[in-house]
């Protein structure tokens, strides 16, 4: 599958403000009026606002809705991705568009291309897929806006995973390096590499387990618990120097603090997560893991500078 950009080069300037005025009216309308759009598109006069309805409801960047009190149209995650991509294209972090290389329970991932030939990865967030209960309850600071609808949680949801890469990338955790955000999309680097889920050998069980185990811990003495460290979001490196850099890690939009009230809980599941993928595909066992009491100590606040779920205000003023 390609994202669908044919479509691009063909919006008018006032076909590109009557969708932009849409995402801005889906801030406060789940169905916008016609005369709403109207009025946020800024376009001289009516007909020319319903010309540019016309067009992005037929290519699907909004679609018309019926409801109790009045007809409108709503924004749909097609025109919202076109609105990322303007973006990424305009600041040139993207030039053109591949492969669907993964999908998820909230995410749909894709190649992508720079204006210099550079190959990268495009991951368009996609709440919605799964439960609102599920993600609210992993998610602390979804919670303040449950009345916003899922492409707005799904910006809210990249911002949050893109200051995490970006955090961690600069205090030298193997992660992708983060290049652009924009809404509900995360451009980061392409790894060279092999998801864990698929590994079905390995030639030094051992040493991986040890570097899996020691990211764990040295996340957390920075401040983070991943939540959803498993081999889903581990990747394995065909080519590195050290053991370290044999993985790459990525999801973080989950993180939570180590102040977190839970914090133990996920700290044990990532740890169990580990330790029975190993047991499970590689047949390897270890009578070392590491635990929450005893192996977490505090060296740096990750946590507070990108705000992690569960750093609380008394801990704000204490650092």
């Amino acid at each position: 599958m390609r994202l669908d950009t044919s479509h691009m080069r063909y919006l008018s300037h006032d076909d590109f403000r009557v969708l932009s005025a849409a995402e801005y009216g889906s801030k406060n309308h789940e169905v916008i009026p016609t005369n709403i759009l109207h009025q946020l598109g800024g376009l001289r006069s009516t007909s020319a606002t319903n010309r540019s309805i016309s067009e992005l409801a037929k290519i699907g960047l909004i679609s018309k809705m019926r409801n109790a009190k009045y007809d409108g149209y709503r924004l749909t995650y097609h025109g919202y991705d076109y609105l990322a991509l303007k973006t990424f294209l305009k600041r040139k972090t993207v030039y053109s568009t591949g492969n669907q290389i993964g999908i998820g329970k909230e995410s749909d991932i894709f190649t992508v291309g720079d204006d210099a030939g550079k190959e990268n990865v495009l991951k368009l967030h996609r709440l919605g897929r799964i439960s609102f209960r599920s993600i609210k309850n992993n998610r602390d600071y979804i919670k303040a806006h449950e009345n916003l609808s899922w492409k707005f949680l799904s910006k809210i949801a990249a911002e949050k995973e893109f200051a995490f890469m970006k955090a961690l990338y600069e205090n030298g955790f193997s992660v992708p390096v983060p290049i652009d955000q924009s809404r509900h999309c995360i451009i980061m680097s392409l790894i060279d590499g092999t998801i864990m889920r698929r590994l079905l050998t390995h030639d030094n069980p051992s040493r991986l387990y040890s570097t899996l185990m020691s990211f764990i811990v040295r996340l957390a003495n920075h401040g983070l618990i991943h939540c959803d460290f498993n081999e889903f979001n581990i990747l394995i490196k065909d080519k590195f120097d050290t053991p370290e850099e044999e993985i790459v890690v990525i999801d973080f939009p989950q993180c939570i603090s180590i102040s977190h009230v839970d914090a133990k809980r996920y700290f044990d599941r990532d740890v169990e997560s580990i330790k029975s993928f190993f047991k499970r595909k590689l047949n390897f066992e270890s009578d070392y893991f590491p635990e929450f009491d005893r192996d977490v100590k505090r060296e740096q606040n990750l946590d507070l500078l990108v705000n992690a779920s569960g750093f609380s205000k008394k801990e704000v003023k204490e650092y």
